[in-house]
C-alpha cells in the first residue's frame, strides 16, 4: 500500500503542477520556486508531516518535499545557533541531496553529448 500511496500521489502533485503550466503564463522557474516555498510553509503549520508519512517518496520527492527539508534544516539549525541558523541551516539540511544531483548531473554529461537548446 506504501506503493500505490506514494504513486498515486507523486502522480496527483505532478499532473497539478503540469496543468498549472499548461494553463497559466507562469514560468517553469516560477512554479518551481512555487512548489519549494509551498513545501515550506506547509511544514512551518505541521500540515506537511502527517501528509508525507502517508504518501512516503511520493510526497517527498517533488519540490514540496525540498521545501520541508529546507524547513526542518532552519528551524533545527535556529534551535541549535539562534539567529545565525536562519541563514545556515535550509544549506545544510539539503547539501546532499544537491551535491547528489550534481555530480550525477555532471556523469551524465560524460556519458552523453549535452547540447545548447536552439
Amino acid at each position: 500500500m506504501d506503493y500505490f500511496n506514494a504513486f498515486w500521489v507523486g502522480g496527483v502533485i505532478c499532473a497539478l503542477v503540469q496543468i498549472l503550466l499548461d494553463k497559466t503564463k507562469l514560468m517553469p522557474g516560477r512554479v518551481m520556486v512555487i512548489l519549494v516555498c509551498s513545501g515550506a510553509l506547509l511544514s512551518a503549520i505541521g500540515i506537511y508531516q502527517p501528509f508525507a508519512d502517508y504518501a512516503g517518496a511520493g510526497a517527498s520527492v517533488p519540490l514540496l518535499g525540498f521545501g520541508q527539508v529546507l524547513w526542518k534544516g532552519m528551524k533545527k539549525a535556529i534551535d541549535q545557533d539562534g539567529f545565525l541558523g536562519l541563514f545556515t541551516g535550509g544549506f545544510t539540511a539539503c547539501a546532499t541531496g544537491v551535491s547528489a544531483a550534481l555530480i550525477f548531473s555532471y556523469l551524465a554529461s560524460l556519458i552523453f553529448k549535452p547540447k545548447m537548446k536552439d
